[in-house]
């Protein structure tokens, strides 16, 4: 019988153990997305792809608007070409095409992994300046994505001032 009057005394001490354990923690989140896209490095990684990438893309552009050309003057021209002539041109519109899809998929490759290289040292930095700031500030934890919080335990802001300051090095 004492044992019955024991086990609620022991859920009642470990309830109120954990609730001022709870109320001593410091609680802190970020917000990813916003480091990744507001951040100074996260602009710079941007901008460095898109000075990358512009050649090629524009390569990539030309070639379209060949295919198109070519296309154009091919229904234009085909009413008065021979058989074998229109064969022969659909065959130069396909393999134009098809080397147009491979260049577009090699593009597209290369540039997610580039992007993924850059985003990859971004969050290195950023996730620095999280431990700096969870350091200074004394947080006990800080999370990167919540479903609801009311803002106070946000410090994205804090971690953005601090990248842009230092770059988080």
């Amino acid at each position: 019988m004492k044992l019955l009057y024991q086990i609620p005394v022991f859920a009642l001490s470990a309830l109120v153990i954990s609730s001022s354990f709870a109320q001593e923690s410091r609680i802190a989140y970020i917000n990813t997305q916003r480091i990744t896209t507001e951040s100074a490095i996260a602009k710079a990684a941007q901008s460095k792809l898109e000075q990358e990438f512009s050649k090629r893309g524009k390569e990539l552009a030309d070639l379209q608007a060949a295919l198109k050309t070519f296309g154009e003057k091919f229904d234009r021209d085909a009413p008065t070409l021979t058989e074998s002539q229109r064969v022969t041109r659909q065959k130069e519109g396909a393999e134009l095409n098809r080397d147009l899809q491979r260049k577009q998929r090699e593009y597209q490759e290369d540039l997610n992994g580039r992007r993924n290289e850059e985003l990859q040292q971004v969050l290195e930095k950023a996730n620095k300046a999280v431990r700096k700031v969870a350091d200074d500030e004394k947080y006990d934890l800080v999370v990167q994505e919540v479903v609801y919080s009311n803002g106070r335990h946000d410090i994205t802001e804090k971690v953005l001032k601090l990248l842009n300051t230092s770059g988080a090095k």
